[in-house]
């Protein structure tokens, strides 16, 4: 993150400089982006697959976390009433984290209690991996997209010099494409390592609200064991 900040603070000014410059000139935004080289094809890789995992990741956790209200209630009625095979059937026919962890403790019904909960939380550490799954993509792309544009700050800043000292004439022409590299790649590393960090947090939060519903599920379940059926 201090990379991010560091970033943040020594082009920003320079950053409004060059997008003021472009827009007056009529320039548009993928004109814009060629200007920062080569070195824009890898950032735009990372942004396309930050985009592709927090959609793919979002809406699998999302439906996840979609669990009907009355689910523990009417497995509370089949097992106080001792209908466990209705109880069973029911938990699997609903495709989510909670019915399968549920589903498992009924499948231990008649074992101690100490058995049937270890066999619900091995379930459950299983259906919270499945959904990190592919969030550590974001954690990588949030730490190397602003190195990515370090390097194409350091790539610009060779241009610069190398054109001034081939050249030998200090003009503003002779500096723009270092300046423009500089920027653009600086700028756009900064923004896809920020997009990748706030997805990754987004999800993680969506990760453990479902993980949360999954102990609730859980607790309550054990519960229900203790009273007595009819």
């Amino acid at each position: 993150m201090f990379n991010l900040f560091f970033l943040l603070q020594t082009d920003t000014a320079t950053g409004l400089a060059v997008n003021a410059a472009a827009t007056a000139k009529g320039v548009s935004l993928i004109e814009l982006l060629t200007l920062g080289g080569w070195i824009m094809i890898p950032l735009t890789v990372l942004f396309l697959i930050t985009i592709f995992v927090f959609f793919e990741r979002y809406l699998s956790i999302r439906k996840a976390s979609a669990i009907d209200a009355n689910f523990m209630n009417i497995i509370r009625d089949h097992i106080v009433n001792g209908n466990v095979t209705a109880a069973r059937s029911f938990a699997k026919n609903m495709a989510n984290p909670v019915a399968r962890i549920i589903d498992k403790g009924i499948q231990r019904l008649g074992k101690p209690i100490e058995n049937i909960e270890r066999s619900m939380e091995n379930v459950g550490k299983l259906e919270v991996y499945n959904m990190e799954r592919n969030l550590s993509i974001l954690s990588l792309i949030a730490g190397i997209a602003p190195m990515f544009g370090f390097l194409g700050t350091i790539i610009g800043m060779f241009q610069l010099f190398y054109s001034l000292a081939a050249g030998g004439d200090f003009t503003i022409q002779t500096m723009a494409n270092g300046i423009y590299t500089k920027v653009i790649t600086s700028a756009t590393g900064l923004i896809i390592g920020l997009l990748a960090y706030i997805a990754h947090n987004f999800l993680s939060t969506q990760v453990d609200k479902t993980a949360n519903k999954m102990e609730s599920a859980s607790s309550e379940f054990l519960d229900i064991l203790q009273e007595p059926t009819k």
